[in-house]
Parts: structure tokens; sequence; C-alpha cells
């Protein structure tokens, strides 16, 4: 990708990494870099320090919870959660079905939608953000309630706003949905492993059990987002996806002396001169200790998104042996060579693509073998095997069987093109009800419905796959074989431009040798796969 001139969003750009690559970014003159962070206050002095070697490059900041809707993006979780209107909208927005939450009014999606980036670099921890929400002690304080009969809405919801996956999912909707509408060229993320690149017997927990359930949450939620990105880079329309994952402590930011911050609030110095007995230290009310309004000051070492550590944490946790320490600026330099077309080796996408096992020349002619097996046992048993509905989708099923019952009807895929679709849709139903008794009890069995012509009367068996919307959404196009005149003219469209595309001519090895030929038989894989490819965009890009 060409770095002059292009729009560069940055994701947690104000934190460690992402100040590191936006440094590195202005050396090649882009257009424009946009910060982002959680609070106005972390982007503007990001900003404030890049604008001094910016050049002729704009920087400019927007913030908020990229996690949220806009409008609730810059409250803070508990008073998303205290309040019912907004804690039901966000469980709402996490667990609708995939496509139809507004995704306009995502935050996310409105910066992408407004600045129109040719490079997204996430340095947002993500798997810190939607798994270190406690889910773990959540489902302990819910089924407690259970056994004491005083669940409550707000309980179930509050729970549900912790589970990981969903917040996950919903995020890679946005992302892909946003960077193709913004014409997004690449998107890099930065990940993690959870563990600073150590194992399941990592020291640094939670203290409560070793490894911490919470700390393997982040690192499950991390190789689950990993994957996605695996599958986002395998997506038609997505942009060129990169995963760089440090398995590293990241150090650091400033070395220095003064007060010391956790969490955003400054450690205040307490003291406790005289015992207090065990029984009461901790008990409701309890006091002993004086506060004496004075900042805890101290030597320290900025780490980012892990805040400052004293000098012998911060040795203790960099040790040979222990996570030892990358610089974001190692990071950046990785992020701009990976963004150039210059392989490092540390691209976890790239990574999976040659380390996983794809179709093998083996699988391809033993497919043919298999097939050719299929068949002969068809014509010794006088059965047709056309489907069960094992894989899941019933649409499959629904196209397969109602590209067979037309090829019972036309010879050919051209002479489908043709077909007068109200005369085919009765010649349909006489088909199954007087000639093909097998396979309308076969079509029956498997789970789907038979929707006649009329629109307004069915053939069912015991079981049904997909069952009517109780909106009244027509379900048929999602797994009933439809039989209705609108849905036969939709497959003699298919066959018209089944016929339409230039097939014969060139016998390169460039040629498309899967196109259908239309004056074939109908065969009824062929068609769904056409279907899939031509009409759902659903076809592999990467072998």
């Amino acid at each position: 990708m060409e770095l002059r001139d292009a729009t560069a969003l940055l994701l947690g750009g104000s934190g460690l990494v992402g100040m590191a690559v936006a440094r590195r970014l202005l050396a090649f003159a882009p257009r424009r870099v946009i910060i982002t962070g959680l609070t106005k206050e972390e982007t503007e002095h990001a900003a404030a320090e890049l604008r001094g070697r910016a050049g002729d490059t704009a920087i400019e900041v927007v913030w908020g919870n990229i996690f949220a809707p806009m409008d609730l993006s810059q409250r803070p979780r508990e008073g998303i959660l205290a309040d019912s209107v907004a804690r039901r909208r966000l469980v709402d927005d996490y667990l609708g079905p995939y496509g139809q939450s507004p995704l306009e009014q995502n935050l996310l999606y409105t910066w992408l939608a407004a600045y129109r980036p040719g490079l997204v670099v996430d340095c947002v921890n993500t798997a810190t953000a939607v798994a270190y929400q406690d889910g773990h002690a959540s489902a302990l304080e819910l089924l407690h309630a259970a056994d004491e009969g005083t669940v409550t809405r707000e309980g179930v919801e509050r729970h549900l706003l912790t589970l990981p996956l969903p917040q996950l999912i919903r995020h890679l909707e946005v992302l892909l949905e946003g960077m193709r509408l913004a014409g997004t060229h690449t998107y890099v993320k930065i990940g993690t492993s959870g563990t600073g690149g150590m194992g399941l017997n990592i020291p640094y927990t939670h203290s409560e059990e070793k490894p911490s359930r919470t700390l393997m949450s982040k690192s499950a939620v991390a190789g689950a987002h990993s994957i996605l990105l695996f599958l986002l880079g395998r997506t038609p329309g997505a942009p060129a996806t990169i995963e760089i994952k440090p398995t590293a402590a990241i150090a650091w930011r400033e070395i220095g002396y003064g007060a010391i911050r956790r969490r955003g609030r400054t450690i205040e110095v307490v003291d406790c001169e005289q015992p207090i007995p065990l029984d009461k230290a901790f008990a409701p009310g309890a006091s002993g200790w004086v506060c004496t309004g004075s900042p805890l000051e101290s030597v320290f070492i900025n780490v980012g998104e892990n805040g400052v550590f004293a000098r012998d944490e911060f040795e203790t946790v960099s040790a040979l042996g222990q996570m030892e320490l990358v610089t974001p600026e190692e990071i950046a330099e990785a992020v701009v060579m990976e963004v150039q077309g210059r392989p490092t080796g540390k691209d976890i996408v790239a990574a999976l693509d040659g380390a996983t096992f794809g179709p093998t020349y083996r699988g391809g002619y033993l497919r043919a073998v298999a097939v050719d097996g299929l068949e002969r046992l068809e014509k010794q048993h006088g059965v047709r095997s056309v489907a069960f509905e094992m894989l899941g989708p019933p649409r499959l099923t629904k196209l397969l069987y109602e590209a067979h019952v037309l090829g019972l009807l036309f010879p050919s895929v051209r002479a489908l093109a043709g077909a007068d679709s109200t005369r085919t849709a009765q010649d349909a139903v006489q088909l199954l009800r007087d000639r093909e008794h097998a396979l309308r009890r076969q079509i029956l069995s498997v789970g789907l419905p038979i929707l006649l012509p009329d629109g307004q009367s069915v053939l069912r068996g015991e079981t049904v796959v997909v069952h009517p919307d109780a909106r009244g959404a027509d379900v048929a196009p999602r797994g009933w074989v439809d039989l209705r005149a609108v849905n036969v003219e939709q497959w003699a469209r298919r066959a018209r431009a089944i016929a339409q595309e230039r097939r014969g001519r060139d016998t390169s090895s460039g040629a498309d040798w899967t196109a259908i030929d239309p004056d074939a038989p109908i065969e009824p894989a062929r068609m769904a796969v056409w279907v899939f490819e031509h009409e759902d965009g659903g076809f592999r890009v990467k072998r």
C-alpha cells in the first residue's frame, strides 16, 4: 500500500503502540492521521505530541468506546449497566442476529464512514476489553440468585453483557461492513497472546488461581479473534488483513518520578500505626487507618496500558525467562513493513494461511471417484440422493431439491431459461403429487415444507427445520421448497444468466472450466454452487 497522501485511522492510537505506529507513519507523509482513544484527554494529549513532527500531515482526534452505539460511547460502563433502557439496548446490539443490528449507530462505523481511511491500524487490546468483565463471577452470582429465587431481568442482562464472544462477533461485523463502505485497502490488528508469551504456567494471575480463568478467557478471546481475522482475510470485498501478535511485555513510554496513578486515579498515601483486631479489621465500617491526603510519589516506568511499574516490578516481569521485552517501535516497524508489502514473518494471518491444511490434489482427484461411486449406487438401488439437511443451513437443501425438481421437468438449463413460470409451478406440483411420491416424501422427511403455487398452503412433515416467522416474514427463501411462480421465475432468470455466459472458445488454463454448460442436463449441485457464488458472493479466494 502507498502511504504517502493516505488517510490512516489508528484505533487506540493514543496508546503506547498506537503512538509508535503514528510516529513511524509520519515519515511517509500521509495526508491525515486520525488518532482515537477512549477519552478526549488522552487523544488530545497524543495529538499535541504528534503535531510537532507532523509536517503537512493533518492530525485529527476522535474518542469514545468503539464497542458501543455512538450515543452511549461516552458513558462509563457502570452507568450504562445501571440504566435499564441503555442496558437493554446494548444487549440487543450484541445479541441481535448478524446483519440486523443498525450498523450506522455504532461509533466505529461512523468513523469509518466519515473518514474513509485507506489504512486502519487497530491497537486496541480487544481481548482485554471484552474478556475482562468477569463473566465467571457474574455466572456464579446469577446461579446464586437462581438458588435464592431472586433472579431479576437486570441480573440476567448484566450477565449477558459479560459474554465476550457476542461482543467480539459484533465488533468484527462492524469492522467488515464499515471498511467495505470506506473502501479500506489494509487493516492491521495488533493482537495479544494474553500471557505476555508465557504458557499456562504464567505466575502473573489474578491471585485466585493458577492459571487465572479471567486471564485464560482473555487468551481464548485473543485466539478466537485471530481465527476471525484469518477468515476476514479470505472474505471478498474485505481489506488485506494483517495481525501482528506481540508475545512479550511491551515497554516503554517514559521513565520518571512523580505521583503514581492506578486505573486513572492517584494513589493516596495512607498509614496505620496501631494494630486492629482481625475480626474487626475487615468488618463493615472498619477504621483505624489514616488518609494523609498526599499522593504516593516514586520512581516509575510507564508501560502503557498496564500502567506504571516500580523498578523491581519492571525488573521481574522483563527478566530473562519471564515475559521479557519488546519495544513499541519494533512493533511499529513491523506494521509499516507489512503494509508496504514487505513480509516480516510476523503476520499471524499469513502464518495461518501457510500452516493450515487446504485443498489437495489427492482430495480433488478422489472427489470424482466418490461422485462416480455414489452415482453407480443410485442406479443400483433406483434412488436419487439429493439432500438430507445435515449441513445446517436449510437453504442449501432447498436449492438442491428445487433444482432437482426443475431438472425432472426440463432437459437442460437453456430449456429452463425459457420457462413459463406459472405453468411450470403447476407442473412441479403435479410431478410431486402424481409421479414422484418418493421425492415428495424425502423432502418432507428431512424437514422441508413444500409451499404450493397459491402461497397459502403447504405440504409438510412431522419435522420442520424452518418454522414460519411470528412477524409474518417470508421464510420460504430460507428453507422451504418453494413452488410459487415467482420463485420459478427466479430460477428461469438464473438459467438465462448461465446461458449468456461465454464458454467454450477459451481453452487456456485461465478459462472458466467450472462454468455450467447450458445445453447439459440440470445438475442440482452445480446450480446451487452457481447461486452461492454469483448471488451470495460465497466463494473461496484462497487455496
